[in-house]
């Protein structure tokens, strides 16, 4: 409550019945602030049209088959080196020529794109078209992973 320091004629204090808006405009300055600091943090830097994926979980296979490009470019099929020129028939062999099999592709990260693109390319003239990439899970701490 606000009180008038002025003499009224009858001896008495009145109360004055005015708002005080100072602390509004405060805390309005206060909460502008924090926004015009805040805002430019909540924005990409890289501006991207991203599709919208609306795809399920797919159940996992029994048996999964994983190709791994290692470091080296070498190829492993599960845990066997398998040569480059030999990829197709070690599929056909481990897949019984079932071409509609997926296959999860998994390469080390100093891979460089051109030589996975390499190896897709090939899995897709060996007739394998459902390729799965393998990556990690990120649990958002630090130096752990789950593969």
């Amino acid at each position: 409550m606000a009180v008038s320091l002025k003499e009224p004629q009858d001896g008495d204090l009145g109360e004055v019945s005015e708002i005080n808006v100072t602390p509004f405009i405060d805390v309005i300055l206060v909460l502008l602030i924090i926004f015009m600091v805040a805002a430019p943090l909540s924005t990409v830097d890289v501006a991207v049209d991203l599709p919208v994926s609306n795809a399920q979980p797919q159940p996992r296979p029994d048996k999964p088959i994983f190709l791994t490009v290692r470091q080296d470019l070498s190829l492993a099929l599960g845990n066997d080196t398998v040569a480059s020129e030999q990829l197709q028939a070690t599929l056909d062999r481990q897949t019984g020529n079932d071409r509609e099999q997926r296959v999860f592709l998994r390469a080390d990260g100093a891979v460089a794109y051109r030589e996975l693109m390499e190896v897709m390319n090939k899995l897709r003239h060996a007739g394998y078209l459902k390729i799965a990439l393998v990556g990690l899970e990120d649990t958002g701490q630090a130096g752990a992973t789950k593969p």
